[in-house]
C-alpha cells in the first residue's frame, strides 16, 4: 500500500510541476482577466459535471466569499448549483442544454464565462461556451487530455497535461487557488 501511495503522490508532483512549467503564463492571464472583468463591473459564469461541477462551486466559493482575505463579495455564480434549473432544462429541452439555458438567462457581454471538463469533450460545457462567445463574453477552459473539443471554444484554454483524470482535478483545483490568491492580491492590496 505504501508503494501505491508513494506512485500516486508522484504522479501528482509530476502533473504539478508540469503545470508549472508549462502553463504560468496562462494562469496569469486568467487572473489578469477575472481582474479586468470585476474591474469593470462583470461577473464569473462557472460550470462543469461531476467533480468538475464541484469545483465550479468552489471557485465560485471563494469568489463570492472570500479566498484567504477579508473583502468585498465579487459577482459570480456556479452553473450547476440549481437542481430545479438543472432538472427543468433537462427535462424540457435535453442535458445538453443545462448551462447553454443559463448562460442565455445570465451572462452579459463583458462577462467571463469557464467551462471546467477534464476529457475537453463536455457537450453541455461546449454549447454554452459558444453561446458565451456570441453575447460577447470572454471564454476559458479549464481542460485536460488534449483540451478536446471544448478548446476551439474558449479565449483561453488552460489544458493540464495529464490523462489521468484525478491529476487533472488536482491541476484544476490548483490552478483555481492559484487565480484566487493572485485576484485578492492584485484588487485588494492596493
Amino acid at each position: 500500500m505504501k508503494t501505491e501511495i508513494a506512485a500516486q503522490l508522484a504522479a501528482h508532483r509530476d502533473v504539478i510541476t508540469l503545470i508549472e512549467e508549462k502553463m504560468t503564463p496562462r494562469i496569469a492571464e486568467m487572473a489578469t482577466l477575472l481582474v479586468d472583468t470585476f474591474t469593470r463591473g462583470g461577473k464569473l459564469l462557472v460550470m462543469g459535471n461531476g467533480g468538475s461541477a464541484a469545483d465550479a462551486q468552489h471557485f465560485v466559493a471563494e469568489i463570492v466569499g472570500r479566498f484567504k482575505m477579508e473583502r468585498r463579495a465579487l459577482p459570480a455564480v456556479a452553473l450547476s448549483t440549481d437542481t430545479s434549473i438543472l432538472t427543468a432544462i433537462g427535462n424540457d429541452y435535453g442535458f445538453d442544454t443545462v448551462f447553454r439555458r443559463q448562460v442565455e438567462a445570465l451572462a452579459a457581454a463583458g462577462d467571463v464565462v469557464v467551462g471546467i471538463s477534464t476529457s475537453g469533450n463536455s457537450p453541455n460545457v461546449r454549447h454554452a461556451l459558444e453561446l458565451a462567445r456570441e453575447v460577447g463574453c470572454r471564454t476559458v477552459g479549464l481542460l485536460g487530455k488534449d483540451g478536446g473539443s471544448i478548446m476551439k471554444c474558449c479565449d483561453l484554454a488552460l489544458v493540464v497535461p495529464s490523462d489521468d483524470t484525478p491529476r487533472i482535478q488536482e491541476g484544476h483545483i490548483t490552478i483555481i487557488h492559484i487565480v484566487c490568491d493572485l485576484l485578492e492580491k492584485t484588487l485588494f492590496t492596493r
